[in-house]
């Protein structure tokens, strides 16, 4: 299976109001850990505008996703999302984002695998033990045995949430969306 590439007949994910709270919220003061090594203090991030993009599960070759998962609106496409960040990603840096991150609940080594193999040119946050997650009431599901988030970008400036896009569908589309609502709303 190639996890880049997306089925055609996914089903959408239908925007159920779980992320409307989250516009104009602050980032608490957590610190995640980061793929490169590092512990991301949220409330200390870069000043202007940081992209966090959460995403429910990135697959690994040759491992099965947990049982329908392309049956679950919205839960495939981690991969081909970030590879799309990946492939945008200077050109967000270009209009003005000052950082990327992805953010799921898988452990840090999982997720240091996806970096290394797809190429990320930015880290990956865990929130394994769900920290964030509660904190801001992060919209999750359950597949598998376990919690994940739900598809969600976060543009956050100066430590506050400015935009939410939710729900994220298509996915390896999803990175083009946030770029052009970059260029389209200057953060000066």
């Amino acid at each position: 299976m190639d996890l880049s590439r997306l089925p055609d007949n996914l089903p959408a994910p239908a925007d159920d109001g779980a992320a409307e709270h989250l516009t104009g919220r602050r980032l608490p003061a957590i610190a995640l850990p980061a793929t490169d090594g590092s512990e991301v203090a949220l409330d200390q991030l870069e000043a202007g505008r940081t992209i966090m993009y959460a995403y429910p599960l990135t697959g690994r070759p040759g491992i099965d996703q947990p049982d329908d998962w392309d049956t679950i609106p919205g839960a495939r496409g981690c991969t081909a999302e970030a590879c799309a960040f990946r492939d945008h990603h200077a050109d967000l840096l270009a209009a003005g984002a000052s950082g990327v991150y992805g953010l799921s609940t898988q452990d840090t080594d999982y997720q240091r695998e996806a970096v290394d193999r797809l190429h990320l040119p930015f880290p990956m946050l865990s929130d394994e033990a769900f920290a964030l997650t509660h904190a801001l009431g992060l919209p999750t599901f359950d597949a598998g045995g376990r919690t994940l988030l739900r598809r969600l970008t976060m543009v956050v400036r100066d430590g506050v949430v400015e935009k939410v896009f939710y729900p994220v569908f298509p996915p390896d589309r999803h990175a083009a969306e946030v770029l052009a609502w970059l260029v389209r709303t200057p953060g000066s």
